[in-house]
């Protein structure tokens, strides 16, 4: 097909509305859930217009562009009424579009109204890689749209050199980081530095960051890491013309291991606690007067209706109250609640502390409070402040950070050792799995630790994938983890790691290598030793059936199981019990 063809397919295309919209899924990757899909749009399939890149130059080299977007606008909206998809419906439109005849004032409403759409899961997306005249279009763009009830968002945020400067005069409420500076992002400290810096700017202009082009499980892990809570790409999902995307399982396990994570080893609001005095709702100012003579260095006072906190009395509030003239004798016998505030963090006390962190930095800064109010059952029970838990969180971090292994991130010895003698103290009945690589020393000294790192690293990622969240998984060192199973279907679990991982590792190896199955190397003796590919050996205990007393018998008897699976050579599972020992291939 010529260039005069694709023009005549162009004025078909427009003519005969010859347009298909795609959905791709934006997830929250806190949870998992959708957060809402970009419109993308198709030309007819099977023709050099399919692509948006060809249909979308060509429209604008032959003054289309708008025309076209309209038709678009129509299609996506129609068809996100039609299948009922969850979230946010993203729109991509050319701010220049205003200006253009084609474009008519509150079609887009119109439209909305008639599908029922509600306009506030509309989000308007400006794309920096369209041309924007300087007429002050752009921010007319966003008043627009803006006073219409609709989010407005800026698409490819790094590719042209404005986009901070556009960020600054648009105040968006959206972002969307380009895929450049995710590609690769697990691999590269400038494009970590450069999302981090983003996303604290994002933060403190209260602003949505979405990261674009996630194409490896590698890149998500790490911009959740650095704390990016919404994304899409291709590993998430593909844009397709039939979505049915719902909570993905990847994101959702995640979110799942974190929370089991924190409940086992994070304290809660309650070790926050402190006596405080608290006064009746009946009681009045004078009698609040007192008690802060009484304890000088009370801050505020609880007031309680019925034993529930309905906010507090300040000390400086009332000071000031009083001090003025006539201030005692004309309110020192009106009621607490005269002088409430009730703008107080409440939180039930068996609330995590991390938890309680976060309740704190949403607030806003002007109503951030030093008090929090602990309650069981909704019933006072003291009162905590935010000294304490700026306190508590950064203990927490720093043993956190000792007890985890640098390179996976995983707990180390002493959280496994813990949760082991947990186990065994509640006399659950558990597996645990010792996962070792069989060769890897003769790998890492004939590939260097760099591409050991990233063997080492592949195992943990694989074990994350395929073990369910509320397994425990631990990261003893160099290439040795611990999975401790409460699950009954652990053997497939392990399986699949198996499996996996005798597919991924040959990505690791040359052509000629993987032909030969192995490498040659010389010992400390100089003699020369064949090494074959990698291999994964996992050795399995039954706690419950070997009668295990303390942590010390379950690590001793998990070596020993992983010893036998190392002998087999292989991919191998070995299953150690009081009465048989099984052993089953990867095949």
């Amino acid at each position: 097909m010529d260039q005069f063809d694709d023009k005549a397919l162009l004025e078909r295309i427009l003519k005969e509305n010859l347009i298909t919209p795609y959905f791709q899924p934006i997830y929250d990757l806190t949870n998992g859930l959708i957060y809402g899909h970009e419109a993308l749009s198709r030309g007819p399939k099977n023709s050099r217009l399919f692509t948006p890149d060809a249909l979308f130059s060509l429209a604008l080299s032959e003054g289309k562009l708008h025309q076209l977007e309209i038709l678009c606008r129509k299609h996506a909206l129609s068809r996100f009424a039609h299948l009922s998809l969850e979230g946010r419906l993203f729109l991509n439109v050319s701010a220049s579009l205003l200006a253009s005849p084609d474009h008519q004032s509150g079609m887009t409403l119109a439209i909305l109204q008639n599908l029922a759409l509600d306009l506030k899961n509309i989000v308007i997306e400006l794309s920096e890689q369209h041309p924007y005249d300087h007429n002050g279009l752009p921010r007319t763009s966003v008043d627009h749209y803006r006073e219409m009830g609709f989010q407005v968002a800026i698409d490819d945020l790094g590719v042209g050199y404005s986009g901070l400067q556009l960020w600054s005069e648009l105040q968006p409420d959206i972002v969307k980081i380009d895929k450049h500076f995710i590609q690769g992002i697990d691999k590269d400290d400038i494009k970590r530095e450069f999302v981090r810096s983003i996303l604290t700017i994002s933060q403190r202009l209260n602003c949505s960051l979405i990261a674009e082009g996630i194409e490896t499980q590698q890149e998500l892990d790490q911009l959740i890491e650095i704390g990016i809570t919404l994304g899409q790409g291709y590993f998430l999902g593909r844009p397709t013309e039939h979505p049915a995307f719902t909570t993905h399982p990847y994101l959702e396990k995640q979110a799942k291991r974190r929370a089991q994570f924190q409940a086992n080893h994070t304290e809660t609001v309650q070790t926050l606690c402190r006596y405080t005095p608290t006064l009746p709702s009946s009681s009045v100012l004078n009698e609040a007067s007192l008690c802060f003579k009484q304890h000088p260095d009370l801050i505020d006072i609880p007031i309680l209706e019925n034993n529930r906190p309905i906010g507090v009395i300040r000390r400086h509030q009332l000071h000031e109250l009083f001090s003025t003239p006539y201030g005692r004798a004309l309110y020192e016998n009106k009621p607490v609640t005269h002088l409430l505030c009730s703008d107080v963090l409440i939180v039930e006390s068996n609330v995590s502390l991390s938890s309680v962190s976060t309740l704190v930095t949403n607030q806003e800064a002007d109503t951030l409070n030093n008090e929090i109010i602990v309650v069981r059952k909704s019933e006072f029970i003291g009162v905590g402040h935010l000294r304490d838990l700026l306190k508590h969180i950064t203990e927490l971090k720093i043993q956190n950070a000792t007890y985890s292994n640098p390179l996976t991130l995983l707990p180390g010895n002493v959280p496994i050792h813990k949760e082991v003698s947990r186990r065994l103290l509640a006399n659950e009945d558990f597996h645990v799995a010792y996962f070792d690589l069989n060769d890897f020393k003769p790998f890492n000294d004939f590939f260097g630790y760099s591409k050991g790192d990233a063997i080492i690293q592949l195992v943990g990622s694989l074990i994350k994938n395929s073990v369910s969240s509320n397994n425990f998984i631990g990261h003893i060192g160099g290439d040795d983890f611990v999975v401790i199973f409460g699950d009954k279907d652990w053997r497939p679990q392990c399986q699949n790691v198996l499996k996996e991982f005798e597919r991924e590792v040959r990505a690791f190896y040359p052509e000629d290598t993987l032909k030969e199955g192995g490498v040659w190397t010389k010992n400390r003796q100089g003699d020369t030793l064949f090494h074959p590919i990698l291999s994964l050996a996992i050795g399995v205990v039954h706690t419950n059936l070997l009668q295990c007393k303390n942590h010390h018998q379950v690590a001793e008897l998990a070596a020993q199981a992983k010893k036998f699976a190392k002998q087999k050579g292989g991919n191998h599972l070995f299953l150690q019990s009081e009465q048989t020992n099984n052993t089953i291939t990867s095949s």
